[in-house]
């Protein structure tokens, strides 16, 4: 068992609970930003599409996860996202101008869908926003003079500093630009989570009329989180955009959303873990699966037919195992076995039992 002793504030409010886990965390880091030297271009390009999952998971946590808002309507900003950086692309703004303002801009019209949804709670906001996700396939293919319509938008590689950067033809720096923009943005999410602002988003989430008497601003807040949670996920649309590189109306469906939603309950619902495990589900298995169906093919000496609804359906039986078993996702899971390991042989059973009892003036909402 290891004890951290305190011994000033700056550590109690660092990232980092002890040199053992920042070093832990650099060593992944470096082994994680090598992989163009240990993967071939085909699993590079599928972790590459994991990172861009686990952005996109890191915007709805904002959201869901630390202030507890629940969306469905996330595609929407991805599919805006997206078609903003193709479009500042395509008017001549170079890159790091174009994808910094295209996330800004999907922050903006995140503010203009929080004002009229500030007084929804639960599965009301939940029905609203997935209206917007339906909404946003018909305003694309409505706008087809600047979106495309249905024929939708490609782009192709990007220059920065004079190096082009493509998804097909220079994976390596792809993926490295990929990478840095998560590593940018988990880091502002870490010292979000540590400044004020991430401790109302918390106090919103467990307890919206607490929250109100310790003088904390529902409804600034809420806008606030709305805004943050849809500019990261419009760089990651715009990634996403690059990766796909042809994108339509059919790209950003509402089926994306409730992927997006159910890759972070399964990775951990409220830590910036849980948004990378639940994309390590989400990039891999369809992979896994296609893998694995080749390989009873050939056990059994049969072909391998394609089996429409195959992925969602054990994705779906996935999500209701955790949801049964195991409610606080794969980092619940770990943090578990992390501290039967820690605190043996003085572990209790009820540790981490949910507590069913709520405040009055919760349960009357």
């Amino acid at each position: 068992m290891r004890i951290v002793f305190k011994t000033n504030y700056m550590q109690d409010i660092r990232p980092w609970k002890d040199g053992y886990q920042l070093t832990l965390y650099l060593i992944l880091l470096v082994v994680v930003a090598a992989a163009p030297w240990l993967l071939d271009d085909f699993y590079l390009g599928e972790l590459t599409n994991v990172l861009i999952w686990a952005i996109a998971g890191l915007g709805l946590m904002v959201l869901t996860g630390h202030t507890g808002q629940v969306s469905l309507g996330h595609a929407a900003f991805l599919a805006f996202g997206c078609y903003a950086n193709v479009i500042l692309l395509e008017a001549g703004v170079p890159f790091l101008i174009a994808f910094p303002l295209a996330g800004i801009l999907t922050g903006i019209a995140g503010v203009t869908v929080a004002i009229p949804a500030l007084r929804l709670h639960g599965i009301y906001l939940a029905i609203f926003t997935m209206a917007l996700s339906i909404l946003m396939d018909d305003v694309i293919v409505l706008a087809e003079p600047i979106t495309g319509g249905v024929g939708g938008k490609f782009i192709g590689g990007v220059d920065i500093f004079g190096l082009t950067i493509d998804r097909w033809g220079t994976p390596a720096p792809f993926f490295w630009l990929v990478l840095a923009v998560a590593f940018l943005v988990t880091l502002g999410y870490i010292n979000l989570l540590r400044a004020p602002l991430g401790r109302s988003f918390i106090a919103v989430r467990d307890s919206e009329v607490s929250a109100q008497a310790m003088g904390v601003d529902i409804a600034r807040t809420k806008m606030i989180s709305f805004a943050l949670s849809c500019a990261v996920t419009g760089w990651a649309g715009a990634l996403m955009g690059m990766y796909a590189g042809a994108f339509n109306n059919e790209t950003f469906s509402v089926l994306i959303s409730i992927q997006l939603l159910m890759m972070i309950v399964i990775g951990g619902l409220g830590s910036i873990h849980g948004a990378f495990l639940g994309a390590i589900v989400i990039g891999f298995l369809p992979q896994f699966l296609s893998i694995s169906k080749e390989y009873v093919g050939a056990l059994f000496g049969g072909s391998t037919v394609a089996i429409p609804g195959l992925e969602f359906g054990i994705f779906g039986m996935i999500l209701i195992g955790f949801i049964l078993f195991e409610p606080m996702g794969m980092y619940g899971r770990w943090l578990k076995i992390r501290t039967w390991f820690e605190l043996f042989p003085f572990y209790r059973k009820d540790m981490f039992k949910r507590q069913k009892s709520y405040l009055k003036t919760e349960r009357l909402r």
